[in-house]
């Protein structure tokens, strides 16, 4: 592993088996055969998806687009002139399509007995599966001094080609009944306080071991031996293992998660309307090879809708250096766009476009079953409406290529990524404008230090490097100066740990782990309980390796430069094109 980030991965054109690689045709751009039966000529990137893959149809086959606001002229997405009939849609009339308008107006409506079946009927829309597949219960939220506690939800973008309009739109006939790909992978963090919003972004290339997890039909996954494609994990029961992944890996609690598929998009995009994206220079993602989504803009500001969409947010080939980050970055620049466009007015007054949005977004999307009503996606609308648009920040997993047959394959950065997901854990806004806050205190009172048993056990460990010497010894001597007399070492147990945490069995040691955590510097929410110990238990992550004080406690809370936040006001956002890409 290592090197700076650099080009993904890209598997050929061949003749593929049924079960596709992780990293082949998805949300990815892709090439049709150039039958004319096909969606138009082009392909569609997803929106964090697979080099390779089919998807969208051309702009220019379809002739739909936006207004080129740069120069005055309306674009087909094909870059054609003149269309004076195009015009962007009216901020007064579309750019409040979101869940609290479509659910005030079910919410109306359901005041009759016709009302009161179609609000049954928008239920009946939702697909709902488990949350979690996973083995481990995942760490509940700590309250902050209010008693509130963030939210998590994580956005799954599916590659599924299990209907005619996926199908139309993602290509790739020799996909078709293949295992789906988490091709794209978001997770929204709202604040405890409700006054700020983060979002990460993972690459769908990022290698990873993935946990054990159980289908609702109950086929098991068992945990993987070695590195897998993050994607992958879709395909193992279903998103629930998507979310268990996640958690694996972080250790961020996940509440909820909305999953949506090709023809989810489109429909999506077009009933909230056009959204404003830019880009340099002018750009047909489609280059010699037929890679590439199809997406053809001018140079300037382009309103997107439907499957021009789609195309913005599959596109890889065309983006800066053709690899999932610009791909990401794109996805960033289009949500912000999307929540300023649908945060300029008040209310939408057309009951039927209403409930065109209303019957598209409860298709559109599978959620956990917490959010399996339209009242509860209502409510949780209602919770993201708190935040200012200026206290949103987009960003993506710090990250390096791997090498040998991983290389295209992203890692997490070492110190980055985990800094990253520690910000997350701890509810602290990427943004920076964190308040101050007092150190975090025990909450449970603990037995004298000297009573205390502590067990350390070096997990420093990673699969690039071996354990680092001596490191248990070395934190296990902190804290016999720190009084805890009855600290030893576990010389057994070298597992590897992401991140330092400890361990307690039961509640009544709770505020005997705090207390240990407190004497390191170790944030408390690393302090957890697990059956899995049978009294205190310290690893020493791969996050500690060095001697010294807890890296965390001594350094500030800041947004790694290689996060590459994104604040949601920036509106002068645009896209760096490729000058391979560009006509």
């Amino acid at each position: 592993m290592g090197g700076p980030v650099g080009r993904s991965s890209t598997p050929g054109e061949g003749t593929r088996s049924r079960v596709r690689r992780a990293d082949q045709l998805g949300w990815d751009e892709t090439l049709y055969e150039g039958d004319g039966d096909g969606p138009g000529t082009g392909g569609g990137d997803n929106a964090a998806g697979r080099s390779g893959s089919r998807g969208a149809r051309s702009t220019e086959s379809r002739g739909e687009g936006g207004r080129r606001a740069a120069k005055g002229r309306r674009g087909n997405g094909g870059g054609a002139r003149g269309r004076s009939s195009r015009r962007a849609p009216k901020s007064t009339k579309w750019r409040v399509l979101r869940w609290s308008a479509c659910v005030l107006a079910v919410l109306i409506l359901a005041t009759g007995g016709a009302g009161y079946l179609y609000y049954e009927h928008l239920n009946s829309n939702i697909k709902k599966e488990d949350l979690t597949l996973g083995d481990k219960r995942m760490a509940d939220h700590k309250a902050n001094a209010a008693g509130q506690t963030p939210l998590n939800i994580l956005l799954i973008g599916s590659d599924a080609r299990d209907s005619e309009a996926n199908q139309k739109l993602g290509g790739a006939k020799e996909t078709f009944g293949a295992p789906p790909l988490a091709d794209v992978q978001m997770l929204l963090h709202i604040s405890a306080d409700r006054s700020n919003l983060s979002v990460v972004s993972m690459p769908r290339d990022t290698m990873l071991k993935m946990p054990k997890c159980t289908s609702p039909e109950g086929e098991v996954f068992p945990a993987s031996t070695g590195d897998v494609q993050t994607n992958q994990s879709l395909g193992r029961g279903g998103p629930g293992c998507t979310v268990a992944t996640w958690y694996e890996l972080t250790g961020i609690r996940i509440d909820h998660f909305m999953m949506i598929d090709f023809a989810g998009v489109v429909s999506m995009a077009d009933a909230i309307g056009g959204v404003p994206v830019c880009v340099n220079a002018n750009i047909h993602s489609r280059g010699r090879d037929g890679k590439g989504s199809g997406l053809k803009l001018e140079e300037g500001t382009t309103y997107v809708k439907g499957e021009q969409a789609l195309q913005w947010l599959r596109t890889r080939y065309g983006f800066e250096d053709n690899t999932d980050l610009g791909r990401a970055k794109a996805q960033h620049q289009y949500m912000n766009a999307m929540i300023r466009e649908l945060r300029k007015g008040t209310k939408l007054t057309d009951p039927a476009k209403l409930m065109n949005l209303a019957e598209a977004a409860t298709n559109a999307l599978t959620v956990d079953k917490g959010l399996d009503t339209v009242k509860k996606l209502y409510d949780l609308a209602e919770e993201f409406k708190k935040v200012p648009t200026k206290r949103i920040t987009m960003s993506t997993m710090p990250n390096v290529y791997g090498t040998g047959t991983n290389k295209g394959r992203v890692y997490p950065k070492a110190g980055d990524a985990e800094q990253l997901f520690r910000m997350v854990r701890d509810d602290v806004p990427l943004d920076g404008k964190a308040s101050k806050r007092k150190p975090e205190e025990p909450k449970d009172a603990s037995a004298p230090v000297g009573e205390i048993a502590v067990a350390v056990r070096n997990g420093t460990a990673t699969d690039a490097l071996g354990a680092a010497p001596g490191r248990a010894g070395e934190v296990a001597e902190q804290l016999k100066n720190a009084g805890f007399a009855k600290t030893t070492v576990d010389p057994n147990n070298v597992t590897g740990a992401a991140r330092t945490a400890i361990q307690y069995p039961s509640a009544d040691l709770e505020g005997d782990a705090q207390a240990v955590a407190k004497a390191l510097g170790i944030p408390l929410s690393q302090v957890t309980k697990s059956t899995d110990v049978s009294g205190i238990s310290l690893a020493v992550g791969a996050d500690w390796r060095e001697d010294g004080t807890y890296p965390v406690s001594k350094g500030t809370e800041k947004t790694p430069d290689s996060a590459g936040a994104l604040n949601g006001e920036k509106k002068d956002a645009c896209m760096t094109v490729n000058p391979n890409y560009t006509w």
